[in-house]
């Protein structure tokens, strides 16, 4: 069975509490939290009060991704606001083995993010290090975009990579999952689906993320 991470990006901030409960009683394995400071990426979410906020009432793991400039000086921040996951760009990180080994010893789990353009083999000589890689299916900053096609090619290469290693990594995707993408990616070995907009607009969300993770 695939895991699902619905990312809260697209639920209705007015109601987080409600959707928070919601993805509680899912059958999603983890929140994922996107957070933009509007420099990285073109847009802001949301920070830290509000993922203290949601840690609060979420019984599931949270995996915090942070699409920002300089995410190795919040790591301990993340780590008090109850991350399970912290998840970095590798676009972000010039030093990108140091906020790796940061993150693990803050006692969570270290995650690199790759942009569309940014080929799988930048990782080679610190797979071995990660616990999880997360491939961006759309150019990171809005929800609701487009699947781009090349990232099952991607997929295809990271999972090499990773057995050629032998990484214990496992591999999430983020960005138009739907039944479609969502069962080729999972026949090309994807671990874990980020699905936002397509699980918050659904008529039923619970069936919704239950469809997506029997794939």
């Amino acid at each position: 069975m695939i895991q699902i991470a619905p990312s809260l990006l697209s639920a209705d901030f007015s109601q987080l509490g409600r959707n928070v409960e919601m993805l509680n009683n899912s059958t999603a394995a983890m929140m994922h939290i996107d957070v933009m400071d509007g420099v990285f990426v073109p847009n802001i979410s949301f920070g830290f009060p509000v993922i203290k906020s949601i840690q609060k009432l979420a019984r599931k793991p949270l995996d915090v991704h942070l699409m920002i400039v300089d995410p190795q000086r919040y790591v301990n921040q993340v780590r008090d606001c109850g991350a399970h996951i912290m998840n970095v760009h590798y676009e972000a990180c010039p030093h990108l083995h140091r906020v790796v080994q940061q993150i693990k010893d803050a006692g969570m789990k270290a995650a690199v993010t790759l942009n569309p353009a940014t080929p799988v083999e930048m990782l080679s000589d610190i797979i071995t290090d990660l616990d999880m890689v997360l491939l961006m299916s759309v150019n990171p900053g809005f929800g609701g975009q487009k699947f781009i096609p090349h990232t099952i090619n991607k997929l295809r290469r990271l999972k090499q990579l990773i057995a050629t290693t032998g990484s214990n990594a496992i591999v999430e995707i983020d960005g138009g999952v739907n039944m479609e993408t969502g069962a080729e990616l999972a026949a090309e070995g994807a671990d874990v689906l980020v699905a936002g907009s397509f699980v918050f607009s659904a008529p039923d969300p619970l069936k919704t993320i239950s469809d997506l993770s029997n794939l």
